[in-house]
């Protein structure tokens, strides 16, 4: 959501991030200011876990504000950079950083966003890697309200309370796969579409146009389960896009 985020807006957040944490859901946000910053002490607020995708490198504090707030997370969730160790933030990382953010979610909820919103394009990743879209809606006045109310009219379900997002994702956390062990055979709990890239990364590395034009999939149903793959450990991703079997 907002960076420049209303008191409406914040408050809705760390509400919903309370009552989702209190479930056992972990939050994952992007520790900007604004919404990120209320999702994340919503879950804290209960001694629950979050998560924070950085859009620099992890042992950058920013927003410098936010400093005791990253220690919070890091001592009962977890921080996750792509970037390397030192690199400072950038406009450019923030919507790349996004494609992790809805690569590690079951579901995205939007509050406060802009027509022009990077929460906007976390919507649009979380479609391609088949995550539900959320959006809550706020006062057809206010500019902050224009990207969510947006979604809404684009098919994203309108959200009041937690309780809407459980409605929805209960289905898939009821038939979600355990963790993988990684001491027991690690393609045991594999998709299909996972599974034929895992037994093509098994004859070799391959650069990840060769690994759409083998499997048939996709381009996003591709980059959405080589991420995922590689969330679980399963591959390794080399320089120029190149993906090896762990």
């Amino acid at each position: 959501g907002s960076r420049f985020a209303s008191h409406y807006g914040k408050l809705v957040t760390e509400r919903i991030s309370r009552d989702l944490a209190l479930e056992g859901v972990t939050v994952v946000s992007g520790l900007a200011r604004g919404i990120d910053t209320s999702a994340h002490r919503g879950a804290l607020s209960v001694k629950r876990r979050t998560i924070a995708v950085l859009g620099c490198g992890i042992d950058v504090n920013y927003p410098i504000e936010n400093k005791r707030l990253r220690e919070e997370i890091a001592s009962s969730g977890a921080l996750i950079s792509e970037f390397p160790m030192t690199t400072p933030p950038a406009s450019s990382h923030f919507p790349i950083r996004n494609r992790i953010i809805s690569g590690l979610s079951l579901g995205v909820v939007v509050v406060e966003a802009s027509h022009r919103s990077g929460s906007l394009i976390t919507a649009r990743l979380a479609l391609e890697q088949g995550r539900d879209v959320f959006a809550v809606p706020g006062s057809i006045d206010s500019m902050r309200s224009r990207g969510t109310h947006r979604l809404i009219k684009e098919g994203a379900k309108l959200v009041e309370d937690a309780q809407d997002i459980f409605t929805e994702l209960l289905p898939q956390i009821s038939n979600y796969p355990q963790p993988v062990n990684l001491k027991q055979d690690k393609g045991e709990l594999l998709t299909g579409e996972a599974r034929s890239i895992i037994d093509l990364l098994e004859q070799g590395q391959l650069q990840i146009d060769t690994i759409i034009a083998e499997t048939g999939l996709s381009s996003s149903q591709v980059s959405s389960t080589l991420l995922d793959l590689e969330l679980r450990g399963l591959i390794r991703q080399l320089p120029g896009k190149v993906f090896v079997r762990r």
